[in-house]
């Protein structure tokens, strides 16, 4: 499946920036990786039958690699709090996923909610999820094209919303400071927060989503 090839090239120059502070297309070019990274894990993890693409995962070692993993623990200690929340987004949403628009208007009126009080870094894991969740759906119903549109869109909201919150952070390896206790009665207060915040944007969306009558 060509949506998530990446050549070795392209993945040692997105870890070459790590190095110095990254300009805004450095820093979306490895917001996309880092979301190819995180669909492959999820429809590998829910076990969804697609045609394996030509991937590489980042460098065993390098600063892409630890954001990446630490990105997907943050990812799995929030679905572990709600694990229905971030399943079934489509649904949830009540979203047809045979038209691109509808899949982008959707992606992007979450995401702009998500962020309405603010970015956390448990907003940004929470975004993932949803980029995660929404690209399963898509190859459970046969639309795996959708998920290149889908990692464009978070691209693009990245680019429109959080480079400049990134780059004051130095950029995404800033997310590799955050700790998750494994002791699930002490669950990180900011991810509960996150994930309790999404639920509500998901009803708020929906009626934002109604076709006018």
């Amino acid at each position: 499946m060509e949506v998530l090839r990446r050549s070795s090239v392209f993945a040692a120059e997105v870890m070459e920036v790590f190095d110095r502070s990254p300009t805004d297309k450095e820093l979306v070019s490895q917001a996309k990786a880092l979301c190819r990274d995180y669909i492959n894990s999820r429809l590998i993890q829910a076990g969804v039958s697609w045609s394996k693409p030509e991937y590489k995962a980042p460098v065993p070692g390098g600063k892409l690699a630890e954001v990446s993993t630490v990105l997907l623990r943050l990812g799995d200690e929030l679905e572990y709090i709600r694990p229905n929340v971030y399943r079934n987004i489509a649904r949830q949403l009540n979203i047809s996923l045979h038209s691109e628009t509808v899949v982008t208007d959707a992606f992007l009126a979450v995401a702009a909610q998500i962020f309405t009080a603010g970015i956390t870094w448990g907003k940004v894991v929470s975004l993932y999820a949803v980029a995660a969740g929404l690209a399963v759906d898509c190859v459970r119903h046969a639309q795996p094209a959708m998920v290149h549109t889908i990692v464009d869109c978070l691209g693009e909201f990245v680019r429109k919303t959080l480079v400049t919150w990134l780059k004051r952070r130095g950029g995404w390896a800033d997310i590799t400071k955050c700790v998750v206790n494994t002791d699930p009665s002490l669950r990180s207060h900011w991810l509960v927060a996150a994930v309790c915040s999404f639920g509500h944007f998901l009803k708020a969306i929906f009626f934002v989503l109604l076709p006018e009558r």
